[in-house]
Formats: C-alpha cells, sequence, structure tokens
C-alpha cells in the first residue's frame, strides 16, 4: 500500500492510544475516609436546618459538650450548679454520686414523673464524679480485672461524663440487673430506649458502637444533651454523639 493510504489509519491508531493513555493517567478519586463519611453524614443531617454549632462541643460546663477518652475535662473541674435531683435516689443525699446540674433538673424530674405514670419506677443510681472519685473507681476495677478489661467499661480519670455533671445512670427498685446489659429487658431499660429522648436525654454508649465511644454497651447510661438536641438525634437515628457532630 502506499504511504498516502496509510496516513488516516494511523491517525485513528494514534488518537485511540493517546485516549487510552489519558484515562491512565487520569487520577481516580479515593473513597471518603471514615473521618470525610462522618462529615458528609453530618452536612445531610444537618439539611432541614438543624443548628450544630448552638453550643460548644468543647467547653466545660457546656450541655453538649462530648467527653470521652480522647477528650477530657481538666482535673479541677467541677459544675457550678450541683445539686441533690429531686428523684428517687439509691444511695443517701449526702453521698457525692447522688448530685446533677441543675440546668438539666427539670427534665430529669419530668422523665421520672411520666415513667411512673407508666407504671415503671426509675432510680436514679449515679450521678456526678469528681476526679478524685473516678480515680478511685478506676484503680479498683483495674486491681480487680486488669488495665484491659478496665478500659471497656470504665472511664480513666478526668475522661468520665460523669464529671460534667451530666449522665448518671439509671436504675431499678429492685437493683436487678444494676449495671449489667441485662438492664435492657428490664420495665426499666424498656422504658428507657423508648421515652428517654422525650426528655432530652440518649443511651450514650449504644449497642455496637464500642469502636467509637470505647465502652461496652451501657443501656443504664444516660446522658443529658437537652430536648432539642435529643429530639433530633432520635429523629435522625444517630447512635452516637461523637457521630453527629462528624468527630
Amino acid at each position: 500500500m502506499s504511504h498516502k493510504k496509510l496516513t488516516i489509519p494511523v491517525i485513528i491508531i494514534a488518537a485511540a492510544v493517546g485516549g487510552a493513555f489519558f484515562m491512565l493517567r487520569k487520577p481516580v478519586s479515593a473513597p471518603p475516609t471514615n473521618n470525610e463519611q462522618r462529615a458528609i453524614t453530618t452536612q445531610q443531617q444537618s439539611s432541614d436546618g438543624f443548628d450544630k454549632n448552638k453550643y460548644s462541643t468543647d467547653e466545660p460546663g457546656s450541655v453538649w459538650q462530648i467527653v470521652n477518652k480522647k477528650r477530657a475535662l481538666p482535673a479541677n473541674y467541677v459544675p457550678e450548679d450541683l445539686i441533690v435531683p429531686d428523684v428517687r435516689l439509691r444511695l443517701v443525699a449526702s453521698e457525692q454520686q447522688m448530685k446533677f446540674r441543675q440546668i438539666a433538673e427539670a427534665d430529669l424530674v419530668a422523665m421520672f414523673n411520666a415513667a411512673k405514670e407508666a407504671g415503671v419506677t426509675l432510680v436514679f443510681g449515679s450521678g456526678y464524679r469528681s476526679y478524685e472519685l473516678q480515680k478511685q473507681f478506676y484503680d479498683s476495677y483495674v486491681a480487680r480485672d486488669g488495665q484491659a478489661a478496665a478500659d471497656r467499661y470504665s472511664a480513666r480519670p478526668g475522661t468520665s461524663e460523669h464529671q460534667t455533671g451530666l449522665s448518671f445512670d439509671v436504675t431499678s427498685i429492685s437493683g436487678k440487673c444494676h449495671l449489667e446489659i441485662c438492664f435492657e429487658d428490664l420495665p426499666e431499660g424498656q422504658w428507657i430506649k423508648a421515652h428517654a429522648h422525650k426528655y432530652g436525654f440518649i443511651i450514650r454508649y449504644p449497642d455496637g458502637k464500642e469502636s467509637i465511644t470505647g465502652y461496652q454497651y451501657e443501656p443504664w447510661h444516660l446522658r443529658y444533651i437537652g430536648k432539642e438536641l435529643a429530639n433530633e438525634y432520635h429523629k435522625t437515628n444517630t447512635k452516637t454523639l461523637e457521630e453527629f457532630f462528624g468527630l
């Protein structure tokens, strides 16, 4: 064949090869990281206009403050508005653990009253814990079960939500399944799971989220975040505060 007849096929082949080379060189978008995916989820959840910046998640004393193993409170932090709430207590009122923040008391009392009307009696098991009390508990658990086991259910000093004065362990009159997963099967556990969000509370350490919260499932551990956030949290079917705020 003549040189002239080869011109068009050569051009076509060259173009095809060049296009394939371009496609090979074109960067491929990497899948989003876990943090990026949580940020995307956060944006989607905020689409209805809910203001996730209304309160600080970092400032001690904020009702939305997030405390976990990586976000500790100052050792000397003590909430300014601690009181003994007007609900049924597990221990005598003089015990430190029977304190709770006044900002959350009205909703706490309303929740206890609503449960009672439904035939369920809730008991305030353990609320505020100072840094010193956390250390006392943690050290005793380490001595008994070893550090690895203790870290799954007990906070190291300064990293316990109880120090915020906004968390408490709920229990039953009988004391059955106290601080045990079987609490979820009791009438008290079932009622809490279905209704706590209406009063500004969430189950802080849900089932299957230990890799995020750092703690095993605790159906008895409630955290007050206020009705506005608790209802949004429930509506979006979010399981942890870390996921909700994209942390």
